[in-house]
């Protein structure tokens, strides 16, 4: 799971610091936004979910890490459940 965080903070190197600093949050929705847009493309039939094989095709980082970021063991993550990882990491390095 660690690679996976620092993966995102590499990825998207504005969303840990823009999360502490309200002043940035044009850097954070930027961040955001563009975790968003991967999400969407690797989620190949649109359901809102990604599974280990969609991950795999589109997000390979998420899906090395599926299993710590699939809290629930639903066999799939959202997208929310990454914006948790990515606040749970901002979080960690303040």
């Amino acid at each position: 799971m660690q690679r996976y965080l620092l993966a995102l903070s590499l990825l998207l190197p504005t969303a840990c610091m823009a999360a502490n600093q309200p002043q940035q949050g044009y850097f954070a929705k930027r961040a955001e936004a563009a975790l968003a847009e991967r999400f969407s493309q690797a989620d190949s039939n649109k359901d809102g979910k990604l599974t280990l094989e969609e991950a795999k095709k589109g997000m390979p980082r998420v899906a090395e890490n599926f299993d710590s970021i699939d809290t629930n063991h639903q066999g799939f993550v959202t997208l929310e459940q990454l914006k948790t990882v990515m606040a749970t990491r901002a979080s960690q390095k303040s």
